[in-house]
């Protein structure tokens, strides 16, 4: 297939390293982290934050299942759940929840249900560079949106992962989506002016820094 050229270039082109995080490693949530999210939350969220780490664990473990398979089980799993606006959910304009606050709480928006699907295949042993977080405008909507873009090979057509449509399709079949950038740990890419430098991500992407901190305190011991 042939490969949108904004879509190829989210591929190919770092315009600016990230900051570099400890990761949040959350094959190894413990007894604790289960009875917080029971204590703060309900029985119900619990059982869903367990069953991701299920999920997450036995898909680390099955090195017959392809990335593919990993992405339609994560796809499938997060989009069970409910599309709640920031406003709404945490009163606040933007506000990127953890994994574990999207499913302790039953729901969130498209930065969250993307997140959501970085992490979970992630450490379900997806290499981190083949997955983007991805910011585009959804023209059926016409407006802001994210999705996640799974690339098998730097050169490859990405598939789309996405809460609104969400069958995975290769980005040539989501004509609805322009892209206009991408990030995940390693990086962060744009998807149209080639030779522009972000000058500070941090500053640039304050969520995706809060966020990795607060995944990182939510698994404290």
């Amino acid at each position: 297939m042939k490969t949108s050229p904004l879509w190829a270039v989210l591929a190919g082109m770092v315009i600016g390293g990230c900051t570099a995080y400890a990761s949040a490693n959350f094959l190894d949530m413990s007894e604790r982290v289960f009875v917080m999210v029971e204590q703060k939350y309900d029985a119900a969220a619990r059982m869903r934050v367990e069953a991701w780490h299920e999920l997450m664990v036995e898909a680390s473990a099955n090195s017959e299942q392809s990335d593919l398979d990993k992405a339609v089980v994560a796809n499938d799993f997060f989009n069970r759940l409910d599309w709640v606006s920031d406003l709404e959910h945490w009163g606040k304009e933007d506000y990127w929840a953890t994994p574990l606050e999207m499913l302790a709480t039953n729901g969130g928006d498209c930065e969250d249900f993307s997140v959501g699907k970085y992490f979970t295949l992630n450490e379900s042993g997806v290499d981190s560079e083949k997955l983007r977080v991805t910011y585009v405008k959804a023209l059926d909507y016409n407006q802001a949106h994210m999705v996640l873009a799974y690339y098998e090979t730097p050169e490859s057509e990405p598939l789309i992962l996405d809460n609104i449509n969400k069958t995975i399709l290769p980005a040539s079949e989501r004509t609805d989506l322009i892209p206009i950038y991408s990030f995940n740990a390693e990086g962060l890419w744009l998807a149209k002016f080639r030779g522009r430098k972000l000058s500070n991500n941090e500053q640039s992407l304050p969520q995706w820094k809060r966020l990795n901190e607060r995944m990182l305190a939510e698994l404290m011991p």
